[in-house]
């Protein structure tokens, strides 16, 4: 069969990296695959046997951008194909824009939530972006990546089209082998590790305040690219020598596998990929229950799981986690198995 997933761009995101996993399983199952990027930025290593075209160097945004990149993607997706799956909002509204057919939409998300937190600030630019969800996807096929997600496109954006729910697949051999890659700059020292771009979402200042609170000689270290906003707030909170900002990485797992800790504080996700890859490293998580996905990949540990937003009780689960730890090897991730997402795909496809 054939396969095209269209992205923005593989920058250094979870739902891109998601895909580059997803288009290299299908691959390797013998698949014809293809990653149409509408912009040519790459930060993910290039899966093999996947055909990557880049249709622009950066793509145009507004009204007249997005066509005339719909008009360039509907030229350039000349063979037939199976499934053709976009994912994230500004590749999704291209593609539809497309009219192509067999296309069906991931959510990565939960939209509603996002809608939620930009009303608080800008109310009618909420509405807009909810009035364009509503647009965009409301009678579109749909592929939610958790449950949390399928139900939010439900009740919180009011969809009425078919929905499949398909989480990210994890090759959980490649990645313990990527895990015990020999790693120079890790930490001497104990640490708790946090994976995440510096986004409100992420909630970099609930992770520094709760890290205040705690009580411990483990060093905190945050793998995003550097920021002089969030070196501004490590420095006002006088965390400088508890916190290390490490960048960017493109091989996380000896990271995560080397931390005591892998600590998910954001207000809202889709399915955060860093819980799974932490516990299939080994390593201990704590989460904020935010929706979606902490608590369906946490079932086995609810004392792991903290509302959003407490600082206190972020404070007191990792303390208490880092002096009793869970084994994360209780946890059931077999839902998340490349094969088992793959064959998914394949089923999708084979009825589409």
């Amino acid at each position: 069969m054939r396969f095209v997933f269209v992205v923005t761009n593989l920058a250094g995101g979870g739902a891109e990296k998601a895909i580059v996993k997803l288009a290299a399983g299908l691959a390797d199952r013998g698949h014809d695959v293809e990653l149409a990027l509408l912009e040519g930025r790459v930060e993910h290593a290039l899966p093999r046997g996947v055909n990557v075209s880049t249709l622009t160097t950066a793509a145009p945004g507004g009204w007249f951008g997005k066509r005339r990149l719909a008009h360039r993607l509907r030229r350039h997706l000349s063979a037939p194909w199976n499934l053709l799956v976009s994912t994230l909002p500004f590749a999704d509204e291209v593609t539809a824009l497309a009219k192509l057919p067999r296309h069906w939409c991931r959510i990565a998300n939960t939209l509603s939530s996002e809608v939620a937190t930009l009303a608080a600030v800008h109310p009618f630019k909420a509405r807009r972006r909810l009035s364009r969800y509503r647009r965009l996807y409301g009678k579109r096929p749909l592929i939610a990546v958790s449950s949390g997600v399928a139900k939010d496109l439900q009740c919180g954006i009011d969809v009425d089209g078919p929905i499949e729910t398909i989480p990210n697949p994890f090759d959980f051999e490649a990645m313990r082998q990527a895990a015990v890659v020999a790693t120079p700059e890790l930490p001497a020292r104990p640490y708790v590790v946090h994976v995440g771009r510096f986004a409100p979402q992420k909630r970099h200042d609930l992770l520094l305040d709760a890290w205040m609170r705690v009580r411990t000689d483990h060093l905190l270290v945050l793998l995003c690219a550097p920021d002089p906003e969030l070196q501004a707030m490590i420095d006002s909170r006088g965390l400088a020598d508890r916190v290390r900002i490490a960048g960017f990485q493109s091989n996380p797992y000896p990271w995560i596998a080397g931390a005591d800790l892998l600590v998910l504080c954001s207000d809202h996700e889709g399915l955060p990929n860093v819980l799974i890859e932490a516990l299939a490293c080994g390593t201990p998580t704590v989460s904020t229950d935010c929706p979606s996905g902490p608590r369906e990949i946490l079932a086995a540990f609810p004392q792991c799981l903290v509302p959003c937003g407490d600082v206190a009780e972020l404070a007191t689960a990792i303390s208490r986690n880092l002096a009793a730890p869970i084994d994360p090897g209780k946890a059931d991730l077999s839902m998340f198995d490349m094969r088992r997402v793959v064959v998914a795909y394949e089923r999708l496809a084979g009825r589409t």
